[in-house]
C-alpha cells in the first residue's frame, strides 16, 4: 500500500462509520489514540494488524503509517497528543486495555461542545488513566519470511479446516522444525496461539457483523461452542455474547 497522505495533526473527532468503510494509509505528526465505543476496528500498520473492539484503544506514535476498516457500525473516536504530551511512552503501535471510566473520558474527550478548559481537563484525566491500565494485545504481525508468510495465507483461505504445522510446513516448502521457529520469533507466539488468535480476531468480525455465536464458531474452526467460547476469552477476556452485545449495539454519540 502506498503513502498517501501526511496529515500534520492528528485530530481530536468523532465520526460515525459504517460496516465495511475503509480510512487510507497515513500518518500524523502527533500521537494519537483511536476508540470505537461500538463496533471492531482494525488499524493496519507496517508492523501488522492490530484489532480493537470496544474493550480496547489503540495508540498510535507520531509518524506511524497507519489505515483503518471498521467492522460493523461503528463509533469512533481519535485523541490528539502532541509529542511533548504523550500518554503512552512506546516506540511503536499498543492495544490499551478500555476500563468504563477510559471509555467515557474518550467519548467525553471528542464532544465538539466542549470548552478549551473542559477538553483540557478531560485529557489530563485521560492521560493519566492510559498510563496506568496495562497493555493487552490482540495484533496479527506480517509475516516477512515468504515459507511463513506462504504458511499463514493457508490457515486464513479457511479457518474452519484445522491445518496441521507438519501440513503447513510440506505446502511450504521447509521443514516443521523451522516453521515453529519462524512462528516464535516473527509472530511472537506458538503456532496454535497465532491459529487461535486469528480465529478470535475473525470471530469478533463475525460476531460485530451479527453472526450468530454457534455459526461463529463453526465458521472459524473450534469444534464446540463449549471450545469457542473458551478461546474467544483466552484472548479478548469476554465471552462472544457479553462481546457481541457490546459491538452491535446503536450507536450513540
Amino acid at each position: 500500500m502506498s503513502e498517501i497522505r501526511h496529515l500534520s495533526v492528528a485530530p481530536t473527532v468523532w465520526q460515525q462509520h459504517a460496516a465495511g468503510d475503509v480510512i487510507g494509509r497515513h500518518r500524523h505528526d502527533d500521537h494519537q489514540i483511536v476508540y470505537v465505543s461500538v463496533g471492531v476496528l482494525a488499524v493496519q500498520t507496517a508492523a501488522g494488524t492490530w484489532v480493537a473492539p470496544s474493550t480496547r484503544a489503540v495508540w498510535l506514535p507520531a509518524g506511524t503509517w497507519h489505515s483503518h476498516r471498521f467492522y460493523g457500525a461503528s463509533s469512533f473516536h481519535t485523541v490528539g497528543f502532541s509529542t511533548a504530551d504523550a500518554a503512552l511512552e512506546t516506540n511503536g503501535p499498543a492495544i490499551i486495555s478500555v476500563t468504563g471510566l477510559l471509555s467515557e473520558l474518550l467519548v467525553a474527550c471528542t464532544d465538539v461542545a466542549l470548552t478549551g478548559p473542559e477538553r483540557r481537563r478531560i485529557r489530563a484525566v485521560l492521560r493519566d488513566q492510559c498510563r496506568r491500565l496495562p497493555q493487552q494485545p490482540v495484533s496479527l504481525r506480517t509475516p516477512q519470511d515468504s515459507r511463513l508468510a506462504d504458511a499463514c495465507l493457508e490457515v486464513t483461505r479457511d479457518l474452519s479446516v484445522p491445518k496441521r504445522l507438519g501440513e503447513l510446513a510440506r505446502t511450504s516448502g521447509t521443514s516443521e522444525r523451522t516453521l515453529a521457529r519462524l512462528f516464535r520469533t516473527e509472530m511472537g507466539m506458538t503456532y496454535p496461539q497465532w491459529r487461535n488468535t486469528i480465529r478470535v480476531y475473525q470471530a469478533m468480525i463475525n460476531l460485530s457483523e451479527g453472526m450468530t455465536i454457534s455459526a461463529t464458531a463453526h465458521d472459524c474452526g473450534w469444534a464446540t461452542p463449549s471450545a469457542f467460547i473458551e478461546g474467544f476469552r483466552s484472548v479478548t477476556g469476554q465471552t462472544p455474547r457479553t462481546y457481541q452485545m457490546t459491538a452491535v449495539r446503536p450507536t450513540p454519540r
